[in-house]
C-alpha cells in the first residue's frame, strides 16, 4: 500500500525530472527572486522588468518565480525583449495564477523540486526586495555556493535601502565573526543600477568561461 509519505516523494521526484527534461537545453540562466506583492508602478517593479529586459538581450535566459510582482516584472521585461522568460509557478493563496509573460511555464505542487530547480539550472542569482520565501531562496543559493554544491557565481542584492542592514550584518556578524566562508566581494554585493547588474554578470562570465560549462552539471 502506498503511503502518503511515498506518495508525496513521488510526485517530488516527478515533477524534478519533469523540470530537468524541460529546461535541459535554455542556455546560461539567472533566477531573479523577490516579493509577489510589490506591484506594477512601483521602483522596485520597474527595475526587476529592465533587468529581464537586459538579461535577454545580453543572451541570458530568465528564470523567475512565475506569479506577480517582482516575479512578473523579471518574466515580463525578458518575454517583451524577445528573450526566453521561463516561470517556476507554484500555487497559493496569493500566488493562483501564473503570469502571462512566460515562454516556459512550469508547474509545482511542492516547494523542494520548485527550489531545487531553480539551483539546478541557474548560474547567479538577482535579488530583489521580498519577504520570507525571498530570504529562504537568497539563503539557499549562499548556502549552497559555500558548500560547493552549485558553481560559484554572483548573488546581487538590488536595493542598497533594502538589503543595507543585511548585508552588513553577514559581513560583520558571519563573516568576521568566523562563522562563514569568507564572501568574494565579486559574487555578493548591492547593486541600485540595472544596468550594472547585468554588465556585471557579462563581464563576471567573460572572465570565467570555463563556469559556463557547470551550470547543469552540478547536483544539489
Amino acid at each position: 500500500m502506498t503511503t502518503p509519505v511515498i506518495q508525496q516523494t513521488t510526485q517530488i521526484i516527478s515533477e524534478m525530472v519533469h523540470a530537468a527534461e524541460t529546461l535541459a537545453n535554455i542556455g546560461p540562466a539567472i533566477s531573479v527572486f523577490g516579493s509577489a506583492r510589490i506591484q506594477s508602478g512601483t521602483p522596485y517593479y520597474a527595475q526587476s522588468e529592465e533587468i529581464g529586459a537586459l538579461l535577454a538581450k545580453a543572451g541570458f535566459t530568465v528564470i523567475a518565480g512565475g506569479g506577480p510582482g517582482i516575479m512578473e516584472a523579471a518574466n515580463k521585461g525578458a518575454f517583451e525583449a524577445g528573450g526566453t522568460s521561463i516561470g517556476l509557478h507554484i500555487k497559493l493563496k496569493t500566488e493562483s495564477k501564473a503570469n502571462p509573460y512566460l515562454s516556459i511555464n512550469l508547474p509545482f505542487q511542492h516547494f523542494v523540486s520548485r527550489k531545487s530547480t531553480f539551483f539546478m539550472h541557474s548560474m547567479a542569482y538577482v535579488v530583489l526586495p521580498g519577504g520570507f520565501g525571498t530570504l529562504d531562496e537568497l539563503f539557499e543559493a549562499l548556502t549552497l555556493m559555500q558548500t560547493g554544491k552549485v558553481p560559484t557565481g554572483p548573488i546581487i542584492l538590488v536595493g542598497s535601502d533594502f538589503w543595507g542592514g543585511l548585508h552588513e550584518w553577514i559581513t560583520n556578524r558571519l563573516q568576521d565573526g568566523g562563522l562563514i566562508n569568507p564572501i568574494d566581494p565579486l559574487t555578493f554585493f548591492i547593486e541600485d543600477s540595472p544596468e550594472k547588474v547585468v554588465n556585471h554578470l557579462k563581464n563576471f562570465y567573460k572572465d570565467h568561461p570555463g563556469l559556463l560549462q557547470q551550470q547543469n552539471n552540478m547536483p544539489v
